[in-house]
């Protein structure tokens, strides 16, 4: 994926979404990315028939805390999918690791114990310019990928 552009998709293949309801949490860490993925998902679910009322956001600190966040939408929203958004950046220490690792593990373990998708659109890259190139830079925007992805699993 590292040279494709992320935002083209196909409307012809992709269910209406006019009857389903997402929600969608974001990190807060890395804002400036995270933003631009969210805006990329509720773009997309837009253009595929999503209402604007049935897209419920809710925020969180950072990628670590996004299983908590989805775990308490899944367990008090009714919704046919959610995306969890983040973005954690490698440094010079392991902590980019131990984040990475809890955040996939955490959002699996979501898939398993709900009968909702839980849609990964984390983003963990060694750059804060390989970020932007992911959030709506000059390879697309990785939460237009998520919100079809989530579409897709809704209807499975």
């Amino acid at each position: 994926m590292a040279t494709t552009n992320l935002s083209y998709y196909d409307k012809t293949t992709i269910p209406n979404a006019k009857d389903l309801r997402f929600g969608i949490v974001v990190s807060e860490w890395n804002e400036n990315i995270t933003e631009g993925l969210y805006q990329g998902a509720f773009d997309t679910l837009k253009d595929c028939g999503a209402l604007s009322k049935n897209i419920i956001r809710s925020n969180v600190p950072g990628s670590f805390e996004l299983i908590f966040g989805c775990k308490k939408m899944l367990d008090t929203q009714k919704i046919d999918a959610v995306i969890a958004i983040g973005c954690v950046i490698q440094g010079e220490t392991k902590h980019f690791d131990f984040v990475c690792e809890g955040v996939t593990q955490g959002i699996k373990d979501l898939n398993i114990k709900y009968d909702i998708p839980t849609i990964y659109c984390v983003l963990t890259d060694n750059t804060m310019q390989q970020s932007i190139d992911r959030s709506g830079g000059k390879l697309g925007n990785k939460g237009v990928e998520s919100a079809v992805t989530a579409i897709k699993m809704a209807t499975l």
